[in-house]
């Protein structure tokens, strides 16, 4: 009976160097996968931002969500900086508000058409605060998108992201450093 001669020292460079030149070409292929992710995300990310400032939502919560509305004629919103809300219940309270805080409900049809929180179908609640305009559920996703990467859990509002916020007016950023 023959048995089957393992390969020699040779050729287990040729194995480790086959291993790694795989795993640099999934590596390269990752990232340039990412890349591509990175620009879909931050073209959300504006879009989320249009949508904060075209529904109203700085009126209530501030430019950079942080409870501090410039005009006094608007509920104070929460300060969303430091919101434990996840995903779902970001859109969820987009979409419904909350009746006699002040919230909105931001989504057309949350009610009537659309369950929140448990309630059965049919008018909404009295107390909740009337919106400048409706969200649709995607509209809704790209604003949660903005929410959570430049929003929630940042501290002390930098320069960079009040340039981000007024890309057109930088001057109202000459205060941060």
């Amino acid at each position: 009976m023959m048995s089957k001669a393992s390969p020699g020292p040779a050729a287990r460079p040729k194995r480790a160097f086959t291993a790694l030149g795989l795993a640099l070409v999934f590596a390269a292929a990752t990232l340039a996968n990412s890349t591509g992710l990175l620009a879909q995300n931050l073209d959300k990310v504006k879009s989320g931002l249009e949508v904060w400032k075209s529904s109203g939502c700085a009126d209530c919560h501030g430019h950079f969500a942080d409870g501090k509305p410039d005009d006094d004629d608007y509920p104070v919103g929460a300060n969303l900086r430091t919101t434990r809300l996840n995903a779902a219940g970001l859109r969820q309270t987009i979409s419904c508000g909350r009746a006699g805080t002040g919230m909105p409900s931001f989504q057309e049809g949350a009610y009537s058409v659309r369950g929140c929180y448990g309630r059965p179908l049919g008018a909404a609640p009295d107390n909740l605060q009337p919106t400048p305009r409706t969200l649709s559920a995607d509209e809704i996703d790209i604003l949660v998108t903005y929410l959570q990467d430049r929003i929630i859990g940042r501290g002390r509002i930098t320069r960079e992201e009040c340039v981000f916020y007024f890309s057109d007016q930088k001057d109202q950023c000459d205060d941060l450093k």
